[in-house]
């Protein structure tokens, strides 16, 4: 990689890693909350919801956020949500993901503070680096980029920054992957950080490994270069 790619990328960090990143992007709903539990809360139900349109997910973070009254442990706890999310309902609550679906990351938090633990108590009671993790607990598969988990890690797990949380002491900022998503794959791509615009996990790896080389033990900084370089310049 040569010095001019680097000195890009550092430029695109510095422009796009600031506290002004928050008003646009899903992390904003995490954001209004002090207390950790409710921060591990909104940050993985709006992780979950972070696909397809901005402008959708937003609006439906904002329903979420209002279902749960702005108290997203006492939600949790309150199973207030068993009348919200019915195991028999198939309707869809946004986009492919049903109400029922839904219901069961409810059930899954719901145990985790019903034993008075946090989200990182019982995530960090598996084995490996972040990801698989919080793959294992969430119960999904860590051969795929998981572009949510991803990046609701980086939420949790990035120190001193104006956007991420940094509230998760036990994990490194140097495991964490990128969230592999349309605008970071093709800016990393057209950057020649990958040699395939591809959605694999090989390619995170790939392109997280590159970042690694200009943003030592915080790879996942480049996400701020690659994600918002490409979202302001869409035809790059």
């Amino acid at each position: 990689m040569g010095d001019d790619i680097k000195d890009k990328l550092r430029e695109w960090a510095r422009t796009y890693h600031h506290s002004a990143f928050i008003a646009s992007d899903p992390v904003r709903f995490p954001h209004r909350y002090s207390r950790k539990e409710d921060i591990e809360i909104s940050g993985l139900l709006t992780a979950v919801l972070s696909f397809g349109n901005r402008g959708q997910i937003l609006r439906k973070a904002e329903e979420l956020d209002g279902m749960m009254g702005r108290f997203p442990l006492q939600y949790v706890l309150s199973r207030r949500w068993e009348d919200d999310f019915r195991a028999s309902d198939s309707r869809s609550f946004y986009r492919m993901v049903s109400y029922a679906d839904f219901r069961v990351c409810l059930e899954k938090l719901f145990e985790v503070y019903d034993s008075g633990r946090s989200l990182e108590d019982a995530v960090s009671a598996y084995d490996g680096i972040p990801m698989q993790r919080l793959c294992a607990f969430w119960g999904v598969s860590d051969r795929s980029p998981q572009k949510k988990l991803n990046m609701f890690l980086r939420w949790m797990i990035r120190k001193d920054s104006e956007v991420d949380f940094g509230i998760w002491k036990s994990m490194s900022a140097s495991e964490l992957i990128i969230p592999l998503d349309t605008h970071v794959c093709r800016v990393a791509y057209r950057l020649g950080l990958t040699d395939k615009p591809t959605f694999s996990l090989n390619n995170a790896r790939k392109i997280t490994r590159a970042l690694a080389e200009i943003f030592p033990g915080d790879p996942c900084l480049g996400d701020f270069a690659l994600f918002g370089y490409g979202v302001a310049h869409p035809d790059f």
